[in-house]
């Protein structure tokens, strides 16, 4: 690259800058823990040799066969069988019959999958002062009323890898179709350590499981249900273990790392004395040296982790 183009270069990066100072966590270069922009948006399917293979192929079978256009076993491989279905689901809905499994396919088989959902009685818009109540154990919405229960919804929480951030937010952004990777609706929330939201989703069968990436996925139906509902302020309180899905252990926790986790280490250690920073959910450099002394004070082992021992002398 010569020096004209470096400048060029550097000056449309700017100008990037200036015009999306915000831009959606896929396009970040920093690394950090949240709902990617494509985490509902499955992969092309396309005819191969060999054949693709993995969990999005087994949810496509899954639901060609709800729908009765497919009838073999879920095996997760994308063969014959499974594209002679997906061709037939393309004829009968005026789609090229090429058994190339794009954005739309997933969303027609969604949409076609939740009409069960969607035919329910619409509920009248609540009324006095809104709140949302996320139940990451029990993977359900509840809208509160004026402090009473209004509505409730079915909803999927986050994997035990990337857990739903356990705490008390807002929602701060509201966008619809923000990108094919979230459904109908996008419900931002105010998380300190990374993108989260509440938001539709192409995988109906997901919902009532442990599944996203972080966030609380809806049927689109439910979601634009609440969307009018909700205006931007309002809270929603995430309760559940803020180390993640219930059975699965204490990660280890290092500098670099970010989560509810963290954020419950941080406010253990600052109300203990040990940590003067702020309580944000990401783990720097002030809570690895409020590790470190908390470590030497406690009699553990000189490290600069948070492991098991320390969440036993931490109480956690």
């Amino acid at each position: 690259m010569t020096g004209r183009q470096k400048i060029l270069t550097g000056i449309l990066g700017l100008i990037i800058l200036l015009l999306f100072p915000h831009l959606p966590c896929a396009a970040q270069t920093t690394a950090i823990q949240c709902c990617p922009l494509n985490e509902d948006q499955d992969r092309i399917l396309i005819p191969s040799t060999p054949p693709l293979q993995g969990d999005d192929v087994k949810n496509l079978q899954a639901e060609l066969k709800a729908l009765q256009y497919y009838y073999g076993p879920l095996s997760g491989i994308y063969g014959p069988l499974t594209q002679q279905a997906v061709k037939k689901f393309q004829q009968e809905h005026g789609l090229p019959d090429n058994a190339v499994v794009d954005w739309e396919i997933w969303h027609k088989l969604a949409l076609l999958i939740e009409k069960p959902v969607a035919g329910t009685e619409k509920v009248p818009p609540p009324a006095g002062k809104i709140a949302i109540i996320v139940d990451t154990t029990k993977r359900k919405l509840t809208v509160m009323a004026d402090g009473k229960p209004y509505q409730q919804f079915n909803v999927a929480c986050g994997k035990p890898a990337t857990p739903t951030p356990v705490g008390t937010w807002q929602i701060t952004h509201k966008a619809v179709n923000w990108g094919t990777g979230f459904g109908s609706r996008w419900l931002g929330l105010n998380v300190p350590w990374g993108m989260y939201g509440i938001h539709g989703t192409n995988k109906p069968f997901s919902i009532g499981s442990y599944a996203s990436h972080g966030c609380i996925r809806m049927h689109n139906s439910s979601v634009e249900q609440l969307y009018p509902w909700v205006p931007r302020g309002t809270p929603v309180y995430i309760v559940g273990s803020p180390f993640g899905v219930p059975g699965q252990g204490h990660n280890r926790l290092v500098r670099g790392d970010r989560g509810s986790d963290v954020y419950e280490v941080q406010r253990t250690l600052k109300r203990l004395g040990y940590y003067d920073g702020k309580v944000d959910g990401i783990f720097g450099y002030g809570m690895e040296a409020a590790v470190k002394k908390f470590r030497q004070a406690n009699g553990l082992p000189p490290d600069n982790c948070v492991d098991r021992h320390m969440y036993q002398a931490l109480g956690l």
